[in-house]
């Protein structure tokens, strides 16, 4: 016993506690498919995504370089939406147009210069009527000039792996050094819908107004939604319209049905009537291509983690109650699921733990994995308990 107890002791101290690690990935890459049908599109460029997974349905030029015109100011609004996000900035927030707010020719809501707005409101400038005054007025208001904003539109469009892009301007007026791609497009309306889904409370509304308030009083200003393919698709719920007589008809359409969300970008149409009919055409494609597998029982109420060093033995998962896959040319009778645990998990565990994963397979390549979390906090043993334990393992006969 004395020869074997400094060893038992040794391999106490010798423990340490470890979580097994699980990352989700939060990128907004996208995934092509490999098989593409000709459908018919005219536009100079085009995409089609799938929003959950990234995964690309349709393409046709989508790397090419093009003026986006206002489509841009989906980068300006992810922005905007990523300073509130993080606590900067509010939407009751004040800003106050500028001069050179106010000169912005094109698609404006006439603002005078020393006018004052909520950030919410001219979100809804923004995003509704287009207003290239109320972009960069916000453009402004986050980095308090133009020129600092497009510094974080351009540093953001790298960040997300934006490869054919550079702005030039908040509000997507041509310029030679202001271009995009369908695909850059696409990746910032991915990121924009899925990190901010509260977008499509604003980029829904069909008719709304604000009120003017200058050294002249106050008058009413409506704005109606420069996106008509809103009532014209079943399931259309965003995202920007955009044209400018370089850029021609441009148009990131996002759409929505039995919660399958696509992405649909058209880039040079050469009238609004093909830029709309296109956007169409790639969503009609993209839902045919897509269905949901519903998972009603992840996993049942009864299972268990096995612990090692900790005062319990087993720790209970959080109870997901349903998970669901967008499943792209698949059926999900081919899904087969797959419940893993860490065989070295160890105490100490605190609630909120990832203790495993569930990952989900079709013809064993994996199409999704979700995390499994602690749903209770398992304190490590103390140093007599875990001396008695390897005693009795070692000395108790039965």
């Amino acid at each position: 016993m004395k020869q074997i107890l400094p060893i038992l002791l040794s391999l106490i101290f010798t423990i340490h506690s470890s979580i097994w690690s699980f990352e989700i990935s939060t990128s907004t890459d996208v995934i092509k498919e490999e098989a593409y049908i000709d459908l018919g599109i005219t536009s100079k460029s085009a995409i089609l995504i799938e929003a959950s997974s990234g995964t690309i349905l349709y393409e046709k030029n989508a790397n090419e370089k093009l003026k986006p015109a206002s489509v841009t100011k989906i980068m300006t609004l992810l922005l905007c939406y990523d300073e509130i996000k993080a606590g900067n900035m509010t939407y009751d927030d004040i800003v106050t147009i500028s001069d050179h707010a106010a000169s912005m020719g094109g698609s404006q809501c006439f603002f005078e210069a020393g006018e004052e707005q909520t950030v919410y409101d001219i979100i809804k400038c923004i995003e509704i009527s287009s207003g290239n005054d109320a972009a960069v007025a916000m453009g402004e208001h986050i980095a308090s000039s133009e020129q600092e904003f497009v510094k974080l539109m351009n540093n953001k469009a790298k960040e997300l792996g934006m490869n054919n892009t550079n702005f030039a301007n908040a509000c997507g007026l041509d310029d030679p050094n202001h271009y995009t791609s369908a695909l850059d497009i696409g990746i910032m309306s991915r990121e924009l819908i899925t990190k901010h889904p509260e977008i499509f409370e604003i980029s829904t509304i069909w008719m709304d107004h604000i009120t003017h308030k200058t050294s002249k009083g106050e008058s009413r200003f409506d704005l109606a939604n420069t996106n008509k393919f809103l009532r014209q698709y079943t399931g259309a719920n965003g995202l920007k319209t955009g044209f400018t007589s370089e850029a021609g008809y441009c148009m990131s359409g996002t759409a929505t049905r039995d919660g399958v969300t696509l992405i649909a970008v058209i880039m040079g149409a050469d009238t609004k009537e093909t830029r709309n009919t296109e956007v169409g055409k790639l969503l009609d494609y993209g839902f045919s291509k897509c269905n949901v597998y519903v998972d009603d029982q992840v996993f049942d109420d009864t299972y268990k983690f096995k612990v090692s060093n900790g005062i319990k033995d087993y720790v209970i998962p959080d109870n997901i109650l349903q998970h669901q896959i967008i499943l792209v040319n698949e059926s999900s009778d081919n899904i087969s699921k797959e419940i893993i645990s860490n065989d070295s998990l160890k105490a100490p565990i605190k609630k909120g733990d990832i203790i495993g994963s569930v990952k989900y397979t079709i013809d064993g390549n994996t199409i999704d994995e979700i995390p499994i979390y602690s749903s209770e906090n398992i304190a490590k043993k103390s140093y007599s308990l875990s001396i008695r334990d390897l005693c009795n393992r070692f000395f108790v006969v039965e």
